[in-house]
């Protein structure tokens, strides 16, 4: 009997997610003081060690452009193909 497979938000991201050998461990200071302003073209690119406000894996490695900029998050907008049309998408 084969079981089914999970639908989960972060289903199948066991490779995706993960870092680097020898590279694990906390973020350093520098990654947080990066300013951005609004127009700024920026990658997507989540930290498996910090799940708090990660998109999802469709957005990993993704280019999009910085549409809001608070003091705990950028908005960005991504462009998405949806059943032959594409949409932008706000992360």
């Amino acid at each position: 009997i084969k079981m089914p497979h999970c639908f989960g938000y972060r289903a199948r991201t066991r490779d995706l997610f993960c870092k680097a050998f020898r590279k694990h461990g906390v973020i350093g200071l520098s990654r947080y003081l990066i300013n951005y302003k609004k127009g700024d073209y920026v990658d997507l690119i989540a930290d498996g060690s910090v799940t708090k406000g990660m998109p999802h894996k469709f957005y990993h490695g993704k280019t999009g452009r910085v549409f809001n900029v608070t003091k705990h998050a950028v908005g960005v907008i991504v462009t998405k193909k949806v059943n032959g049309r594409i949409i932008p998408k706000r992360v």
